[in-house]
Protein backbone atom coordinates (compact mmCIF):
# COMPACT_ATOMS: atom_id res chain seq x y z
CA UNK A 1 0.00 0.00 0.00
CA UNK A 2 1.52 3.58 -1.21
CA UNK A 3 1.79 5.99 1.97
CA UNK A 4 -0.44 8.99 1.40
CA UNK A 5 1.80 12.24 0.43
CA UNK A 6 2.31 14.41 2.77
CA UNK A 7 0.26 17.51 2.19
CA UNK A 8 0.83 20.96 3.09
CA UNK A 9 -0.87 24.33 2.75
CA UNK A 10 -1.13 28.08 3.19
CA UNK A 11 -3.44 30.23 2.65
CA UNK A 12 -4.48 34.08 3.93
CA UNK A 13 -7.73 34.27 4.69
CA UNK A 14 -9.18 37.52 4.71
CA UNK A 15 -9.82 39.00 8.02
CA UNK A 16 -9.90 35.75 9.76
CA UNK A 17 -10.18 37.39 13.08
CA UNK A 18 -13.86 39.61 12.41
CA UNK A 19 -15.06 36.17 12.50
CA UNK A 20 -14.84 35.36 16.35
CA UNK A 21 -15.44 37.45 19.34
CA UNK A 22 -13.00 38.30 22.55
CA UNK A 23 -13.83 34.82 23.70
CA UNK A 24 -12.63 32.84 20.63
CA UNK A 25 -16.35 31.59 19.61
CA UNK A 26 -17.15 32.04 15.99
CA UNK A 27 -19.64 35.07 15.15
CA UNK A 28 -21.92 32.63 13.20
CA UNK A 29 -24.89 35.23 12.79
CA UNK A 30 -26.00 37.13 9.49
CA UNK A 31 -24.23 39.96 10.02
CA UNK A 32 -22.07 40.85 7.33
CA UNK A 33 -18.26 40.37 7.61
CA UNK A 34 -15.50 42.32 5.48
CA UNK A 35 -15.81 40.24 2.60
CA UNK A 36 -18.14 42.44 0.65
CA UNK A 37 -22.16 41.44 0.71
CA UNK A 38 -20.94 37.99 2.61
CA UNK A 39 -22.72 37.73 6.22
CA UNK A 40 -20.00 36.00 8.86
CA UNK A 41 -22.01 32.68 9.26
CA UNK A 42 -21.69 32.48 5.40
CA UNK A 43 -18.06 33.31 5.06
CA UNK A 44 -17.47 30.40 8.25
CA UNK A 45 -19.57 28.01 6.07
CA UNK A 46 -17.21 28.42 2.80
CA UNK A 47 -13.94 28.16 5.07
CA UNK A 48 -15.23 25.01 6.67
CA UNK A 49 -16.09 23.71 3.31
CA UNK A 50 -12.63 25.16 1.98
CA UNK A 51 -10.46 23.36 4.77
CA UNK A 52 -12.35 20.25 4.53
CA UNK A 53 -11.71 20.04 1.00
CA UNK A 54 -7.89 20.58 1.00
CA UNK A 55 -7.85 17.61 4.22
CA UNK A 56 -4.08 19.17 4.77
CA UNK A 57 -1.77 18.02 7.17
CA UNK A 58 -0.77 20.88 7.73
CA UNK A 59 -2.01 24.70 6.66
CA UNK A 60 0.02 28.36 7.57
CA UNK A 61 -3.02 30.49 7.83
CA UNK A 62 -2.36 34.05 6.68
CA UNK A 63 -4.27 36.81 8.40
CA UNK A 64 -4.88 34.53 11.52
CA UNK A 65 -7.41 35.60 13.91
CA UNK A 66 -5.72 37.88 16.21
CA UNK A 67 -3.56 37.50 19.75
CA UNK A 68 -3.31 40.13 22.71
CA UNK A 69 -4.27 40.41 26.00
CA UNK A 70 -8.22 39.67 25.51
CA UNK A 71 -7.86 37.31 22.36
CA UNK A 72 -6.02 34.13 21.60
CA UNK A 73 -5.31 32.90 17.64
CA UNK A 74 -4.56 29.35 18.93
CA UNK A 75 -8.27 29.40 20.57
CA UNK A 76 -10.08 30.65 18.01
CA UNK A 77 -8.33 28.35 15.45
CA UNK A 78 -9.19 25.37 17.51
CA UNK A 79 -13.10 26.03 17.66
CA UNK A 80 -13.32 26.57 14.27
CA UNK A 81 -11.57 23.32 13.52
CA UNK A 82 -13.73 21.25 15.98
CA UNK A 83 -17.02 22.98 14.67
CA UNK A 84 -15.87 22.06 11.18
CA UNK A 85 -14.58 18.34 11.68
CA UNK A 86 -11.10 19.04 11.27
CA UNK A 87 -8.04 16.10 11.26
CA UNK A 88 -6.04 19.40 11.46
CA UNK A 89 -7.18 20.72 14.44
CA UNK A 90 -4.34 21.53 16.86
CA UNK A 91 -2.79 25.17 16.09
CA UNK A 92 -0.22 27.47 17.03
CA UNK A 93 1.91 30.31 16.53
CA UNK A 94 5.15 32.45 17.12
CA UNK A 95 5.73 36.02 17.69
CA UNK A 96 2.20 38.13 17.75
CA UNK A 97 2.06 40.60 15.25
CA UNK A 98 1.25 44.27 15.97
CA UNK A 99 -1.44 43.92 13.48
CA UNK A 100 -4.74 42.25 13.68
CA UNK A 101 -3.41 39.72 11.31
CA UNK A 102 -0.96 36.60 12.71
CA UNK A 103 0.67 33.49 11.56
CA UNK A 104 -0.82 30.92 12.26
CA UNK A 105 0.22 26.77 12.38
CA UNK A 106 -3.37 24.21 11.90
CA UNK A 107 -2.27 20.97 11.62
CA UNK A 108 -2.93 17.34 12.32
CA UNK A 109 -1.32 16.16 15.71
CA UNK A 110 -1.80 12.47 15.10
CA UNK A 111 0.43 13.26 11.73
CA UNK A 112 2.82 15.63 12.85
CA UNK A 113 4.39 17.52 15.81
CA UNK A 114 5.37 21.07 15.34
CA UNK A 115 6.69 23.94 17.47
CA UNK A 116 7.89 27.29 17.31
CA UNK A 117 11.80 27.21 16.71
CA UNK A 118 12.80 30.94 16.37
CA UNK A 119 16.71 30.97 14.42
CA UNK A 120 19.18 33.67 14.68
CA UNK A 121 20.83 35.88 17.09
CA UNK A 122 18.27 39.01 18.24
CA UNK A 123 19.55 41.99 17.37
CA UNK A 124 19.52 44.78 19.56
CA UNK A 125 17.50 48.81 18.51
CA UNK A 126 20.37 49.40 16.12
CA UNK A 127 19.45 46.12 14.30
CA UNK A 128 21.76 43.96 12.45
CA UNK A 129 23.26 42.73 9.17
CA UNK A 130 23.38 39.19 9.47
CA UNK A 131 19.74 37.68 9.54
CA UNK A 132 18.83 38.51 13.00
CA UNK A 133 15.87 36.90 14.68
CA UNK A 134 12.73 37.63 12.58
CA UNK A 135 11.01 40.07 15.75
CA UNK A 136 14.35 42.35 16.13
CA UNK A 137 15.12 44.48 13.33
CA UNK A 138 17.12 43.93 10.21
CA UNK A 139 20.12 46.56 8.82
CA UNK A 140 19.71 47.49 4.78
CA UNK A 141 21.25 50.03 2.48
CA UNK A 142 17.74 49.81 0.90
CA UNK A 143 18.87 53.43 -1.64
CA UNK A 144 22.50 52.84 -2.41
CA UNK A 145 23.14 56.01 -0.41
CA UNK A 146 25.52 53.89 1.92
CA UNK A 147 23.54 54.64 4.81
CA UNK A 148 21.61 50.92 6.00
CA UNK A 149 18.25 51.65 7.09
CA UNK A 150 16.38 49.46 9.88
CA UNK A 151 14.02 47.20 8.84
CA UNK A 152 11.11 45.34 10.84
CA UNK A 153 8.29 42.72 10.40
CA UNK A 154 4.96 43.57 11.20
CA UNK A 155 3.92 40.58 11.14
CA UNK A 156 7.29 38.01 11.86
CA UNK A 157 7.78 35.36 10.02
CA UNK A 158 6.94 31.91 12.01
CA UNK A 159 9.62 29.31 12.41
CA UNK A 160 8.72 26.03 12.59
CA UNK A 161 10.66 22.95 13.42
CA UNK A 162 8.30 20.18 11.91
CA UNK A 163 8.55 16.01 12.11
CA UNK A 164 6.21 13.92 10.95
CA UNK A 165 4.64 10.65 13.04
CA UNK A 166 7.62 8.28 10.63
CA UNK A 167 10.33 10.74 12.15
CA UNK A 168 11.01 12.83 9.26
CA UNK A 169 11.92 16.12 10.35
CA UNK A 170 11.27 19.70 8.26
CA UNK A 171 11.82 23.17 8.67
CA UNK A 172 9.03 25.59 8.10
CA UNK A 173 9.26 29.41 7.41
CA UNK A 174 5.52 31.31 7.13
CA UNK A 175 5.65 34.47 5.55
CA UNK A 176 3.50 37.76 5.18
CA UNK A 177 5.81 40.32 3.33
CA UNK A 178 4.98 43.83 3.15
CA UNK A 179 2.09 45.32 1.28
CA UNK A 180 3.60 47.24 -1.52
CA UNK A 181 0.26 49.37 -1.74
CA UNK A 182 0.75 53.22 -1.12
CA UNK A 183 -1.97 52.97 1.66
CA UNK A 184 -2.93 56.32 2.55
CA UNK A 185 -1.08 58.42 0.20
CA UNK A 186 -2.55 61.43 -1.39
CA UNK A 187 -2.23 62.34 -5.01
CA UNK A 188 0.13 60.67 -7.59
CA UNK A 189 3.46 61.81 -6.23
CA UNK A 190 3.17 60.83 -2.77
CA UNK A 191 1.25 57.61 -3.61
CA UNK A 192 4.30 56.57 -6.31
CA UNK A 193 6.83 57.60 -3.79
CA UNK A 194 5.58 55.33 -1.12
CA UNK A 195 5.08 52.52 -3.79
CA UNK A 196 8.44 52.95 -4.08
CA UNK A 197 9.58 53.30 -0.28
CA UNK A 198 6.75 50.25 0.16
CA UNK A 199 8.90 48.23 -2.55
CA UNK A 200 12.49 48.72 -0.80
CA UNK A 201 11.21 47.42 2.17
CA UNK A 202 9.72 44.63 0.94
CA UNK A 203 12.66 43.40 -0.99
CA UNK A 204 14.27 44.36 2.28
CA UNK A 205 12.67 41.90 4.45
CA UNK A 206 12.81 39.43 1.26
CA UNK A 207 16.75 39.75 1.55
CA UNK A 208 16.53 39.05 4.99
CA UNK A 209 14.40 35.69 4.32
CA UNK A 210 17.05 34.97 2.13
CA UNK A 211 19.56 35.05 4.45
CA UNK A 212 17.77 32.81 6.74
CA UNK A 213 17.17 30.78 3.42
CA UNK A 214 20.70 30.11 3.44
CA UNK A 215 21.41 29.69 6.49
CA UNK A 216 19.17 26.41 6.36
CA UNK A 217 20.35 25.27 3.00
CA UNK A 218 24.21 24.93 4.22
CA UNK A 219 22.67 23.01 7.50
CA UNK A 220 21.18 20.59 4.86
CA UNK A 221 17.69 21.39 6.17
CA UNK A 222 14.16 20.38 4.50
CA UNK A 223 13.02 23.79 4.19
CA UNK A 224 9.65 24.97 2.96
CA UNK A 225 8.87 29.00 2.71
CA UNK A 226 5.48 29.54 2.46
CA UNK A 227 3.13 32.49 2.56
CA UNK A 228 2.09 35.65 1.04
CA UNK A 229 4.75 37.72 -0.67
CA UNK A 230 2.72 40.85 -1.79
CA UNK A 231 4.97 40.16 -4.63
CA UNK A 232 5.38 38.12 -7.63
CA UNK A 233 7.57 38.26 -11.01
CA UNK A 234 6.53 41.21 -12.95
CA UNK A 235 3.90 42.33 -10.85
CA UNK A 236 4.18 46.19 -10.96
CA UNK A 237 6.25 48.57 -12.78
CA UNK A 238 8.93 49.67 -9.90
CA UNK A 239 10.38 46.24 -10.05
CA UNK A 240 12.99 47.30 -13.04
CA UNK A 241 14.13 49.96 -11.03
CA UNK A 242 15.59 47.10 -8.26
CA UNK A 243 16.05 44.25 -10.62
CA UNK A 244 14.50 41.80 -9.01
CA UNK A 245 11.26 40.64 -7.63
CA UNK A 246 11.38 39.65 -3.85
CA UNK A 247 10.61 36.35 -5.26
CA UNK A 248 13.11 35.89 -7.03
CA UNK A 249 15.60 36.89 -4.17
CA UNK A 250 14.20 34.16 -1.73
CA UNK A 251 14.42 31.53 -4.69
CA UNK A 252 17.90 32.24 -5.27
CA UNK A 253 19.21 34.27 -7.87
CA UNK A 254 22.69 32.00 -8.39
CA UNK A 255 22.72 29.20 -11.01
CA UNK A 256 23.63 26.60 -8.13
CA UNK A 257 20.87 24.19 -8.01
CA UNK A 258 22.00 23.27 -4.35
CA UNK A 259 21.28 27.35 -2.91
CA UNK A 260 17.54 27.83 -4.89
CA UNK A 261 14.44 27.11 -3.90
CA UNK A 262 11.69 25.75 -5.98
CA UNK A 263 8.07 26.47 -6.83
CA UNK A 264 6.71 25.97 -10.27
CA UNK A 265 4.15 28.52 -10.47
CA UNK A 266 6.82 30.96 -10.04
CA UNK A 267 9.19 29.67 -12.11
CA UNK A 268 6.23 30.15 -15.32
CA UNK A 269 5.37 33.55 -14.09
CA UNK A 270 9.26 33.78 -14.33
CA UNK A 271 9.93 32.23 -17.69
CA UNK A 272 7.51 34.99 -19.77
CA UNK A 273 6.18 38.16 -18.28
CA UNK A 274 3.50 38.06 -21.44
CA UNK A 275 1.74 34.81 -21.29
CA UNK A 276 -0.73 32.97 -19.02
CA UNK A 277 0.51 32.41 -15.69
CA UNK A 278 -1.11 31.12 -12.31
CA UNK A 279 -2.98 33.55 -10.06
CA UNK A 280 -3.80 32.93 -6.56
CA UNK A 281 -5.63 36.03 -5.10
CA UNK A 282 -8.43 37.72 -6.83
CA UNK A 283 -9.57 41.38 -5.81
CA UNK A 284 -11.92 44.10 -7.15
CA UNK A 285 -10.77 47.31 -8.42
CA UNK A 286 -14.16 49.89 -7.75
CA UNK A 287 -12.43 52.19 -9.93
CA UNK A 288 -12.12 49.73 -12.68
CA UNK A 289 -15.37 47.96 -12.01
CA UNK A 290 -13.22 44.92 -12.66
CA UNK A 291 -11.45 42.27 -10.85
CA UNK A 292 -7.67 42.15 -11.08
CA UNK A 293 -5.80 38.66 -10.61
CA UNK A 294 -2.00 38.22 -9.22
CA UNK A 295 -0.19 35.52 -8.14
CA UNK A 296 1.08 36.21 -4.45
CA UNK A 297 0.68 33.38 -2.76
CA UNK A 298 4.13 30.60 -3.00
CA UNK A 299 5.26 27.64 -1.31
CA UNK A 300 8.87 26.88 -1.99
CA UNK A 301 10.97 23.86 -1.24
CA UNK A 302 14.43 23.30 -0.83
CA UNK A 303 16.83 21.20 -3.41
CA UNK A 304 15.86 17.78 -1.54
CA UNK A 305 12.03 18.00 -1.11
CA UNK A 306 11.93 19.14 -4.58
CA UNK A 307 14.02 15.71 -6.02
CA UNK A 308 10.82 13.71 -4.53
CA UNK A 309 8.53 14.85 -7.53
CA UNK A 310 6.00 16.90 -5.03
CA UNK A 311 2.86 18.13 -6.86
CA UNK A 312 1.54 22.12 -6.64
CA UNK A 313 -1.88 23.30 -6.93
CA UNK A 314 -3.66 26.95 -6.40
CA UNK A 315 -7.09 26.10 -5.48
CA UNK A 316 -8.58 28.36 -7.76
CA UNK A 317 -12.06 28.43 -8.65
CA UNK A 318 -11.98 28.74 -12.10
CA UNK A 319 -8.41 27.52 -12.98
CA UNK A 320 -8.02 23.96 -11.47
CA UNK A 321 -10.57 21.62 -13.12
CA UNK A 322 -11.19 19.55 -9.71
CA UNK A 323 -12.43 22.64 -7.85
CA UNK A 324 -14.74 23.75 -11.27
CA UNK A 325 -16.05 20.89 -11.12
CA UNK A 326 -17.77 20.94 -7.56
CA UNK A 327 -19.47 24.46 -7.81
CA UNK A 328 -20.02 23.77 -3.77
CA UNK A 329 -16.31 23.86 -3.44
CA UNK A 330 -15.93 27.09 -6.08
CA UNK A 331 -18.73 29.14 -4.61
CA UNK A 332 -16.45 28.91 -1.42
CA UNK A 333 -13.49 29.83 -2.22
CA UNK A 334 -15.51 32.91 -3.81
CA UNK A 335 -16.96 33.58 -0.64
CA UNK A 336 -13.94 32.42 1.87
CA UNK A 337 -10.94 34.77 0.98
CA UNK A 338 -9.87 37.32 -1.80
CA UNK A 339 -6.85 34.53 -1.55
CA UNK A 340 -6.95 31.26 -2.58
CA UNK A 341 -5.22 28.17 -1.02
CA UNK A 342 -1.91 26.86 -2.33
CA UNK A 343 -0.86 23.15 -1.34
CA UNK A 344 1.92 21.13 -1.75
CA UNK A 345 1.68 16.98 -1.69
CA UNK A 346 5.44 15.37 -1.21
CA UNK A 347 5.43 11.83 -1.74
CA UNK A 348 7.73 9.45 0.19
CA UNK A 349 7.68 11.73 3.57
CA UNK A 350 7.78 9.37 6.32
Amino acid sequence: MTARPLRLATYNVEWFNALFDDNGRMLDDRELSTRYKITRGEQLAALAIVFTAMDADGITIIEAPDTNHRRSTVKALETFARAAGLRARKALIGYPSETEQEIAFLYDPDRLTARHDPVGAPANSHGSHDAPRFDTTFRYDLDADNISETIRFSKPPLELAVTTDGGTKLRLIGVHAKSKNPYGAIGREAQIRLSIENRRKQLAQCLWLRQRVEGHLAAHDSLLVMGDFNDGPGIDEFEKLFGHSGIEIVLGTGTDPAQKLTDPHASMALQSKVSACPTSARFYLAPQKRYFEALLDFVMVSPDLAAKGPDWRIWHPFNEPHVTAIPELREALLQASDHFPVSIDIPDVI
